[in-house]
């Protein structure tokens, strides 16, 4: 049997990425994207309802989004969800939903956009691209600060 556990969303960041160090020394930032989903309700009005996602990127991933993302910032995020499940200190116990962020696109005009991806086995960033139409001068590769 396959299965699939995908995915993507395109939001804004509801606050600035936290980013903390694993006793091992491995990266991990942590942050939120709001998506909207509108509709017309039976009455003819338009509705609009907020979902917040919280995404966790590791290693160079979580590096470069603790660097170049911001609250506000518009982004798209692919990765994995996950649900963690522990008991708090009042014995209740607690789960929490989250996307494992595989690839991340800056979508915010100043930006200068471009996937980054988390890629595979290794979590090493594997490809960098700034689409065309949106880099106004050629980009050389050993100008890349990652």
């Amino acid at each position: 049997m396959y299965s699939l556990n995908k995915a993507m969303v395109i939001g804004n960041l509801t606050r600035d990425p936290e980013i903390r160090n694993t006793n091992s020394g491995q990266t991990v930032t942590s942050f939120s994207v709001a998506t909207n989903f509108n509709w017309t309700d039976q009455s003819g009005q338009q509705q609009s309802k907020a979902e917040f996602h919280n995404i966790i990127a590791w290693r160079k991933l979580g590096e470069i989004c603790g660097q170049y993302l911001t609250k506000g910032t518009k982004v798209y995020i692919e990765g994995r969800i996950q649900t963690n499940e522990w008991t708090g200190q009042d014995n209740v116990k607690r789960q929490r939903t989250e996307i494992v962020a595989e690839n991340m696109i800056i979508l915010s005009p100043k930006s200068g956009g471009g996937p980054i991806k988390d890629g595979g086995k290794n979590n090493e960033i594997d490809e960098i691209i700034i689409p065309e139409s949106e880099s106004e001068d050629e980009i050389k590769i050993e100008d890349i600060p990652f």
